[in-house]
């Protein structure tokens, strides 16, 4: 059986830091213990015909075991969680509860998350921004304060780590949000905890280590 291959890019915005999504398939997939590929893709191959093959969207990251394709990050790690041990509890309540997690993640959290990364940092200059960044503030703080009291002194969201914990790391991780995040102690532990975990280092030093692309013509340095 050959690795599973996993698509990033060789270089991205984020210049190292991990924000693309397909560090959160690398990190499932160090938690596992699994080895596995990656095809590097420089921008603008994501829009290409033959990575839109892979995934519709013209994104990453993708997942390809033999002839089975997967695209979507939350799905990934939910097939990785659900084919090797390591991310699920073993019981089928607790392995119900990390998807719930994963979920929470994914849909509650992470939208307002990005309303906030919009409004903060890729529009900024915008007047409608600044106009309403008041609001997505708010309505970030909120979710953030609601996770926060779910959270409690526990160290993971629901007993041991799993996939649920390693989703909601990777959401909280975005710098407009660390900075909000510094207002709930609880909260900031609990992302560094998830970052300071030796499988995530190791998944972050194969993304930078892959990144030996250019940026394109025109970028700002």
């Amino acid at each position: 059986m050959t690795n599973p291959l996993v698509t990033g890019y060789d270089w991205s915005p984020d210049r190292g830091l991990g924000l693309v999504r397909d560090i959160r398939v690398r990190w499932a997939l160090e938690e596992v213990g699994q080895p596995y590929d990656v095809r590097y893709l420089s921008w603008g191959q994501q829009k290409e015909p033959a990575h839109r093959a892979r995934h519709p969207f013209g994104q990453v990251p993708t997942y390809e075991d033999d002839d089975f394709v997967l695209f979507e990050s939350g799905a990934i790690v939910l097939h990785i969680a659900e084919t090797w041990p390591g991310l699920f509890p073993e019981d089928r309540r607790g392995r119900a509860r990390a998807i719930e997690w994963m979920f929470a993640a994914l849909n509650t959290v992470e939208p307002v998350v990005w309303e906030h990364l919009r409004a903060a940092v890729f529009e900024q200059g915008e007047d409608w921004a600044k106009a309403r960044l008041p609001g997505v503030e708010a309505r970030l703080s909120e979710r953030l304060e609601e996770l926060s009291a779910r959270l409690g002194d526990a160290e993971w969201l629901d007993g041991a780590f799993s996939a649920g914990d390693l989703l909601m790391v990777a959401v909280l991780r975005y710098p407009s949000t660390a900075d909000m995040i510094g207002a709930y102690p609880n909260l900031a532990a609990y992302v560094a905890r998830g970052v300071a975990r030796p499988a995530f280092v190791r998944a972050l030093d194969a993304l930078r280590a892959g990144q030996t692309g250019a940026a394109p013509a025109g970028w700002p340095q």
